[in-house]
């Protein structure tokens, strides 16, 4: 069944200006060097009229592992996380999809993403969820997962935050 994942982020900036600090060449190449890890990297970044693709990779020293993952996996994780967006110029907002693997644990995650106006806001939002197929301790790790991703989506808000006040 998996393990949920739900994170929103509030911004006082228009849609336009959130979107860019969350999927702009630049903004993520910024975001990586400050929260990426060891070996983070921005793989691709491929825009046309219609979507927008990016492929990242970062790296979770194993020393950072919570010790429920530490029994199943050995060394450090490589994560590798595509996210595509479809390009919407009416001002509204933009929806997109998730996708990240885990390199060495047998699962995926999944999630939908939308930066969206909300009055004089705009919300940055993702809904997902975390499945790993090892028998018996797969739901152990897909909640410990979950957490884990829960905390950099906030760490990543905090960091569009200061990115959407200095652009300011």
């Amino acid at each position: 069944m998996g393990s949920r994942i739900e994170h929103r982020a509030e911004f006082a900036a228009d849609v336009a200006a959130v979107y860019a600090a969350v999927s702009g060449e630049d903004a993520l190449r910024a975001r990586l060097a400050e929260l990426g890890g060891h070996d983070a990297e921005l793989l691709s970044y491929e825009l046309s009229e219609a979507n927008l693709r990016y492929e990242l990779r970062q790296g979770i020293s194993a020393d950072k592992l919570p010790s429920a993952v530490r029994t199943l996996h050995k060394g450090d994780l490589m994560v590798t996380r595509t996210q595509t967006w479809r390009v919407s110029n009416d001002g509204t907002g933009h929806q997109g999809q998730a996708s990240v693997e885990v390199g060495g644990v047998p699962g995926e995650i999944v999630a939908r993403t939308a930066v969206l106006a909300n009055g004089a806001k705009t919300v940055l939002r993702t809904s997902g969820e975390v499945t790993v197929r090892i028998p018996l301790f797969g739901g152990k790790l897909e909640s410990v997962i979950a957490e884990q991703v829960t905390k950099l989506l906030e760490r990543e808000a905090e960091f569009t935050a200061k990115w959407l006040a200095e652009a300011a």
